[in-house]
């Protein structure tokens, strides 16, 4: 796994061997990347990066420009690894790392972020909770996007937040915005 365009384009993002993490796939990423480019200035924007994981998507818009990235994730290889990274790319003031559940985080953070990236267990009991606490909730920035990466067996087209999505095989990436 690697940083795919930017500053820091072709350095690894550390991972594990844990089969509790599933990492966006490089072809998922450079997709939503390029729709992002053409929607979205990176330079100095705040990124929240939900059930992060090893941060693919986050250190991805940090090499792209973006100010600052917020990592939510309470797995112990996640935290670990998104650590190992942020030293090895020397970006610790640019990175917040957060050990916490994300249900629980959503409730008490008040940072509105210009981008949101949402990629949680497929089998997450409550996708409309988590949209609803991220753009109802004042999370995203007036003018933001927030991805949630899902099964292609949930459609969102009737939330009020919806924009756009794009399927990639089982996966689907649906765009939000107020």
């Amino acid at each position: 796994m690697q940083i795919l365009a930017g500053t820091y384009k072709g350095r690894k993002i550390r991972s594990s061997s844990s089969q509790a993490i599933r990492p966006c796939s490089s072809r998922v990423k450079k997709s939503l990347f390029d729709i992002l480019e053409g929607r979205i200035d990176f330079e100095g924007v705040s990124v929240l990066d939900v059930f992060a994981g090893f941060g693919s998507l986050g250190f991805e818009a940090l090499s792209r420009g973006a100010g600052f990235v917020c990592f939510v994730d309470q797995h112990v290889d996640a935290l670990k690894a998104l650590k190992s990274t942020t030293l090895q790319l020397g970006v610790q003031d640019r990175i917040k790392i957060v050990n916490s559940d994300v249900s629980a985080f959503l409730g008490r953070a008040v940072e509105a972020f210009d981008l949101v990236f949402c990629d949680p267990p497929y089998s997450w009991p409550d996708y409309n909770l988590l949209i609803e606490k991220i753009v109802g909730g004042k999370l995203l920035a007036e003018e933001g996007f927030l991805l949630i990466e899902h099964s292609t067996h949930i459609d969102f087209k009737q939330s009020p937040y919806y924009s756009f999505h794009r399927d990639y095989g089982m996966t689907r990436v649906t765009f939000f915005q107020h």
